[in-house]
């Protein structure tokens, strides 16, 4: 069987965000934004500390109002991963970010988050960034298709890609000019091929970190869908430094699908991951309840194991090779493989316990199969081999 190529992360500048790295080797970071009013703060602070304990890593908050900024040190006095404020349109709301303060003196803000084309012109954008660079706070320079400078829609006649990274280079030129270089860049759209396609451009033509994300993504099942494919084309592709799903609704389970994404790409694998075959006229074991069951019992572990279950002979052998541990099943009965490896027959009545056993032996100290090689040569690794 051949495999693709593991395309490597491209490689980027590191930028500093409260307690995180953003940037060069560190991981994928995983964040949302909330919903709630900003200078609500008792409601703010609630939704935070829900996505916290979803696993979001970064938290963004809306700011377009001088309550809004007043408020901010409360809030991040109150909740433990880095807080970002989102501003458009008034570029004093930005200002007034940066210098807020939490209660007992600490700076309010981790980063800023502004759209250069819509912030009130290039003297006010030199503004913000001037202050952010006597501070010494990070900024994301957010670029959208529904914000483009007028001369470059009069150029490239609409939003295409070509449009998206000049403008995000102009910004980036600017804030260089005066000294500024803490930036992490977006250059997002609603539209997927032109995502990828400006995400592509843009890594090709700077170093500075990316933010990733299909802005306007939808309602929670479809935008699902629409970020895994477009944010999962961008990170196959070796791009992307930190990254959101923008979901309808509630931003919680925003989290999860971001965490499957970066797990299903293979570039934040932080739980195990269970593969299993669909449904067909061949199964003859109960699957969904031994995969149900496996995936409940493993939630709360940590490491980044792969197992596979398969429920029929025609591809379970084969398929069950390419995990960290399989079953490969058919008639009631499977054989459990390690590494590729056979290495237990089990009836179908003892499949859970005896995967789970297996996984609780599995060394940690291994790194999970990444690729074909890396497969090869655990087979030849004198693991005892069963007849199958």
């Amino acid at each position: 069987m051949a495999y693709a190529a593991v395309v490597e992360r491209h490689k980027t500048r590191e930028v500093g965000v409260g307690d995180l790295v953003v940037g060069g080797s560190n991981p994928i970071w995983v964040q949302s934004m909330t919903t709630t009013n900003t200078f609500d703060v008792a409601a703010t602070v609630a939704q935070i500390q829900r996505l916290e304990e979803a696993g979001c890593e970064v938290a963004r908050v809306t700011v377009p109002k001088k309550e809004d900024v007043e408020a901010l040190g409360a809030i991040r006095a109150q909740i433990r991963i880095p807080l970002i404020a989102d501003i458009h349109f008034d570029y004093r709301m930005a200002l007034g970010s940066l210098a807020a303060k939490t209660p007992d003196g600490r700076r309010a803000v981790d980063k800023i988050r502004i759209n250069p084309g819509n912030i009130g012109g290039e003297e006010r954008f030199k503004e913000v960034v001037r202050k952010a660079r006597d501070l010494g706070v990070p900024m994301r320079i957010g670029v959208n298709s529904g914000s483009l400078e007028k001369d470059l829609i009069e150029k490239y006649g609409f939003p295409c890609p070509e449009a998206l990274v000049e403008s995000a280079l102009r910004h980036i030129e600017t804030a260089e000019s005066i000294g500024y270089h803490d930036m992490i860049i977006s250059v997002k759209s609603s539209h997927v091929p032109t995502a990828v396609d400006t995400y592509t451009r843009f890594a090709a033509a700077s170093d500075y970190p990316t933010h990733v994300g299909i802005t306007e993504a939808g309602s929670r099942e479809y935008g699902t869908l629409k970020s895994a494919a477009g944010i999962g084309a961008i990170l196959l592709r070796g791009i992307g430094d930190t990254i959101r799903v923008s979901l309808l609704g509630d931003p919680v389970p925003e989290i999860a699908a971001a965490f499957d994404i970066l797990r299903s790409t293979d570039r934040r694998v932080n739980r195990p991951e269970v593969v299993a075959c669909p449904t067909c006229g061949r199964l003859d074991i109960d699957l969904e309840r031994i995969v149900a069951e496996v995936e409940a019992k493993m939630a709360h572990l940590k490491n980044p194991i792969r197992v596979s279950i398969l429920g029929c002979l025609v591809n379970g052998f084969g398929e069950a090779k390419e995990a960290d541990l399989g079953i490969a099943a058919g008639s009631g009965k499977g054989i459990i493989f390690k590494k590729g490896v056979p290495i237990r027959h089990v009836q179908e009545a003892e499949m859970v316990d005896a995967l789970l056993e297996e996984v609780a032996r599995f060394d940690e100290d291994t790194p999970p199969l990444k690729s074909h090689a890396d497969k090869e040569k655990s087979r030849k690794q004198g693991l005892t081999v069963i007849n199958v």
